[in-house]
């Protein structure tokens, strides 16, 4: 009996005993399992850690590569124009002891010496006046003469409307003239008066040249001087004479027109020597239809000494007539 009871207990020990084994062994297992589950825990977080630090170097390195990279071109493009200052100026000095060369070769040599001065689109003026009015002489240097001196000196001549000047290298100068030309003979105390479409004075003579008179002007005698203009007043009344005459073209009328008076404004008046009558045109109005009136009535008149009266408003009725003269 007390065998079996120490068989018992010798059971409950060994089932005891294997059961604490047991326990210990899972306790074990569970134990190295959570070290294997930190250790896996703190490696990844190890590795996150590195990757972030070996990253940032990276991009230290990167950014400090670039900033010197950088550096490196800046410095490359400071050296080129460096380089290139250097060699403009080298040009500039050379090219500027060329030119230096150059201008004093021109002055001193006797190539540029002018040997032939000519003189184009000249017609009233001659040639031997320009060339004195230029005071440019032969064999001076073709560059040592001012060129807008010589034209304003030219220019003096009221005939001269435009001059232009040009070296013909090596040795030649050519003067180029636009002339003023007389259209009109001014009536002034006794004498005559040539001058151009825009009123400038261009000679005074004793006699007419066969061109329209112009009588009555307000220009005093005193302002009436080669190379100045008619008064405004006269310049305005000009313009009205221009007019008239490009009205009576018209009509083969210009060259009839002898003379005529400008005094009076609203009552300028024509006289046509060759055919014996007197226009009174009145002003500036209507002058083609004028014309058309005027050219009838001397085609219808023919041969007879009179006036004729236009110088009424043809807008208003008015009827361009003819009043024959009884003088014989």
């Amino acid at each position: 009996m007390a065998k079996k009871v120490k068989e018992i207990n010798m059971n409950l020990y060994y089932m005891h005993h294997g059961q604490d084994e047991q326990m210990k062994k899972k306790k074990a297992k569970e134990r190295e399992k959570r070290i294997r589950e930190n250790k896996g825990r703190k490696k990844d977080e190890f590795d996150i850690d590195t990757e972030a630090v070996i990253q940032m170097t990276n991009k230290n390195k990167i950014k400090k590569e670039q900033e010197h990279r950088k550096k490196i071109k800046q410095e490359e493009i400071k050296r080129k124009r460096r380089n290139k200052k250097k060699k403009l100026m080298l040009k500039t000095v050379l090219l500027f002891s060329i030119i230096i060369g150059g201008i004093a070769f021109a002055l001193i040599s006797p190539i540029f010496d002018i040997k032939e001065i000519q003189v184009i689109h000249n017609e009233q003026i001659s040639v031997e006046t320009i060339i004195s009015l230029s005071q440019i002489e032969e064999g001076e240097n073709i560059f040592q003469f001012n060129i807008a001196e010589a034209i304003h000196k030219i220019k003096d001549n009221a005939y001269i409307e435009k001059v232009n000047i040009h070296r013909k290298i090596p040795n030649t100068i050519q003067i180029e003239i636009e002339e003023r030309t007389h259209d009109y003979s001014v009536d002034f105390m006794g004498k005559y008066a040539y001058i151009n479409k825009q009123g400038y004075i261009l000679s005074i003579a004793e006699e007419s040249k066969e061109k329209m008179i112009i009588q009555g002007i307000e220009t005093p005698e005193e302002q009436v001087i080669v190379g100045q203009r008619l008064n405004q007043k006269d310049l305005a009344k000009l313009e009205d004479v221009i007019k008239i005459k490009k009205a009576a073209k018209e009509y083969n009328l210009e060259e009839k027109i002898t003379s005529m008076d400008i005094k009076n404004q609203s009552e300028y008046t024509l006289f046509l020597e060759e055919e014996n009558k007197k226009v009174y045109l009145g002003n500036n109005s209507n002058l083609s239809n004028k014309m058309l009136y005027v050219n009838a009535i001397i085609e219808e008149e023919k041969g007879k000494k009179g006036t004729i009266f236009a110088n009424g408003d043809l807008n208003h009725k008015f009827k361009v007539y003819f009043r024959e003269s009884l003088d014989v």
